[in-house]
């Protein structure tokens, strides 16, 4: 039996702690917010983001930070502007050996820092890995059949987060590609904004699948740059989830998406929908991008939409009238 922490109390993390407590481990729950681990505990579920799927006593829940200082795994699934305040209390509390795994999947707002790095940062000497890949919190804590990847340069890690935390409905591989996995985790949220996107203009399946496919070569392409490995993005991390996020209701990128193509502003659609990362992330790598100087036209369509006031159906006109390529010119498998 192992002791963990999961850090944040929102869907995902309740539902890793819930998990964790299937494999018979001993789990707290840890959220900064009195009243979010009160709701929990009085209704023996997470209420408002996880309805029905129980919470089990054996869960300790908690408002205290120190509950991480005895643990051999921290997971954090914290909001992706929490997560360098986060690693850094974090610091002082840490047992020598404790392996720190973020589950958010993003990149930090102005900086552009994947959040493994941003942790290792706060937290020199810790071994940190990234858990990825098609993983909706609602499915992860009814114990549906789900595949993640655990990355680390520290194969150790991730192979610590494999066998704490897999079992015969959350299946985990490894792997030492954390920057593809990371990127993969974060631009694929751009492109399920899109997708929601043509969703709400009721354009087809001809349309999502162009889009689901260019997206990836676009993710890959910048990727690749940035020092990726090519095969990652044709795994869970990359394609999986791009695939589960852009087809279905629960990724919130695709519902604000639609909410978009049918008429709502960006800024309203987020505002109703909650958080959105694809509407952060679809800044941040375009940024990135015009630093690197990699072309991901739709990454910069959805920039525009969400910043510049351009409307998507200014922005389908503008990808479908781009110089014609040949498709061989994309060699990122």
């Amino acid at each position: 039996m192992a002791v963990i922490s999961v850090l944040g109390a929102g869907g995902w993390g309740t539902a890793l702690a819930v998990t964790a407590d299937r494999n018979g481990h001993s789990v707290s729950l840890w959220s900064p917010f009195e009243a979010e681990i009160e709701s929990i505990r009085r209704h023996g579920q997470n209420k408002k983001l996880l309805p029905g799927i129980a919470v089990p006593a054996s869960i300790e829940l908690t408002t205290d930070l120190a509950c991480a200082s005895q643990a051999e795994l921290v997971v954090m699934a914290v909001p992706s502007f929490a997560i360098a305040s986060t690693a850094e209390k974090l610091r002082p509390l840490l047992s020598p050996g404790t392996v720190v795994a973020n589950a958010g999947k993003g990149l930090e707002e102005g900086t552009y820092r994947r959040f493994t790095v941003v942790i290792s940062e706060a937290l020199p000497g810790t071994s940190v890995v990234a858990l990825s890949g098609p993983s909706h919190a609602e499915e992860v804590g009814r114990g549906i059949p789900t595949l993640v990847v655990s990355a680390s340069r520290n194969l150790a890690a991730a192979e610590t987060v494999q066998r704490i935390l897999m079992n015969p409905e959350f299946r985990i591989y490894t792997t030492d590609d954390v920057i593809g996995v990371e990127l993969g985790g974060a631009l694929k949220n751009v492109i399920a904004l899109a997708a929601g996107m043509c969703d709400g203009l009721n354009m087809g399946d001809n349309t999502r699948a162009a889009l689901m496919t260019r997206g990836m070569a676009e993710i890959a392409r910048l990727g690749v740059h940035l020092g990726a490995k090519a095969g990652t993005f044709a795994g869970l991390s990359g394609i999986g989830d791009l695939i589960v996020t852009c087809g279905s209701m629960h990724s919130r990128n695709r519902r604000a998406g639609i909410l978009i193509g049918q008429g709502l502003s960006p800024k309203e659609a987020v505002e109703r929908v909650g958080t959105v990362e694809g509407y952060l992330v679809a800044e941040t790598a375009y940024r990135l991008a015009q630093q690197s100087g990699i072309d991901l036209p739709i990454v910069e369509a959805c920039y525009r939409i969400c910043y510049e006031g351009f409307s998507p159906e200014q922005a389908v006109r503008s990808l479908m009238e781009r110089p014609g390529r040949s498709e061989d010119e994309e060699h990122w498998l």
